[in-house]
């Protein structure tokens, strides 16, 4: 086992708290079924105080807790507990935007002259940054959002209910500074960072991936390893690969990456029954830092994602398969959120497969909640505007408890997969 670099023999689990559990209590609880499954590491999806636009990931308080999901001592305890079966604890941290609701941005939009006010950008007329990427488009009508009180638009990437950071102002990275020792100081071991790749935005560009986000994450990691040794950062940066790989630095930026590539070739490569496609790209991005791991996954919260895929046909061709009505459609056809068991048609076989190769491929591999158990999409009265509500239900316990008895069921085999991955890692 590499207790130096742990992160590289993560095997993550991906959560929301109140979906799984309820609450840091009931966490707690669960974390006997977690062991059994063979994961040791879980990321918890925003656990953060707010109205809940985006899934959690509009915050309005950085340093605290949902109600509804407990207290800081009832987090503070499960982390504890999670460690003392071996389990350690990634946190979400959004540190590209705010929700509207947070008191930074209810103080900034109050007037023109107030101290926040830098703690955001600013538009006269809502132009600038014309050429800047709207991950949303669907579902916004811009990156800029009109403020009634102050008479002027804030950039928003995202919903217009969360509002960007200006990372030009220093004391915002101070900010995330107090953040980072904040949740690290109770014994957190990372944090996902959140849309890290739209942190700077410069006129001219898309706004993304820029050469200063670079920078910022640099500094960052300075105070990491300083202050944390052994705490991570984990980069949710999407787009090609050739960006995504840059958020590694020199071993000097984020020690952990997601791996959206490889997640899109992987459907490929079965939809074809051509393992090429995929073993080609595992060459392409196994050249990385020696303190660095690829977070590799088969799907999440979000959606399947088809924007590694360079060419245009190939992404048709997969949309085509995998939703060829189209009803799980998101960002105009970017991507489908769906989960595997609704992908395979709850065939047993074919789920098993994809865990096969996602445990075999070099990585740290993230199982999304349910997944072990053939949880399938949600059926909703009505198609939502966001169809990512579709994977977002919660546990099936019942169907999980059915599973735990039968050694041949989905969740049995997985867990097998895990235990004979994990003891291969532990031997070599």
């Amino acid at each position: 086992m590499n207790q130096t670099y742990w992160w590289k023999d993560a095997v993550i689990y991906e959560v929301y708290v109140d979906k799984f559990a309820k609450n840091f209590k009931g966490m707690a609880e669960k974390l006997p079924y977690l062991k059994n499954l063979g994961i040791n590491c879980i990321w918890l999806l925003p656990h953060y105080p707010s109205p809940m636009i985006d899934g959690g990931y509009d915050v309005s308080d950085y340093m605290n807790v949902r109600p509804e999901l407990g207290t800081l001592d009832n987090f503070k305890d499960f982390v504890k507990k999670a460690h003392l079966v071996n389990i350690r604890i990634i946190v979400d941290f959004v540190l590209n935007h705010v929700s509207i609701e947070h008191p930074w941005f209810k103080e900034a939009s109050s007037s023109r002259n107030n101290s926040k006010r830098d703690y955001f950008l600013w538009s006269e007329t809502g132009k600038e940054f014309s050429l800047a990427y709207n991950p949303f488009s669907h579902m916004t009508e811009g990156n800029w959002a009109w403020n009634e009180k102050t008479g002027d638009y804030y950039y928003a990437t995202f919903f217009k209910e969360q509002a960007d950071l200006n990372w030009n102002n220093p004391a915002v990275f101070n900010e995330a500074l107090k953040i980072i020792d904040f949740w690290s100081k109770p014994g957190v071991d990372g944090f996902r960072l959140d849309a890290v790749g739209h942190l700077i935005k410069r006129e001219g560009t898309d706004c993304r991936h820029l050469l200063e986000d670079h920078q910022i994450l640099k500094k960052l990691r300075l105070h990491l390893d300083k202050n944390w040794p052994g705490v991570i950062f984990l980069a949710e940066a999407g787009g090609f690969f050739r960006e995504t790989i840059k958020y590694f630095g020199n071993g000097d930026e984020c020690q952990m990456a997601f791996n959206f590539g490889l997640m899109s070739y992987a459907y490929l490569s079965i939809k074809r029954n051509d393992f090429s496609i995929i073993n080609s790209f595992v060459k392409e991005f196994s050249d990385i830092p020696n303190n660095c791991q690829w977070a590799t996954f088969i799907s999440n919260h979000d959606e399947i994602t088809f924007t590694p895929i360079e060419k245009e046909g190939e992404r048709a061709e997969l949309l085509n398969w995998l939703d060829p009505e189209g009803k799980y459609s998101f960002r105009g056809g970017r991507g489908v959120s769906m989960r595997l068991a609704t992908i395979f048609g709850g065939d047993k076989e074919k789920i098993l497969n994809i865990f096969k190769i996602l445990f075999d491929l070099p990585g740290s591999p993230v199982i999304y909640y349910g997944s072990e158990i053939g949880m399938k999409n949600l059926e909703l009265a009505a198609p939502p505007l966001d169809t990512r509500l579709y994977v977002r239900g919660n546990f099936d316990w019942p169907e999980a408890e059915k599973q735990m008895r039968d050694k041949d069921s989905l969740l049995g085999q997985i867990s097998k997969m895990l235990k004979n991955r994990r003891k291969k890692v532990s031997d070599t």
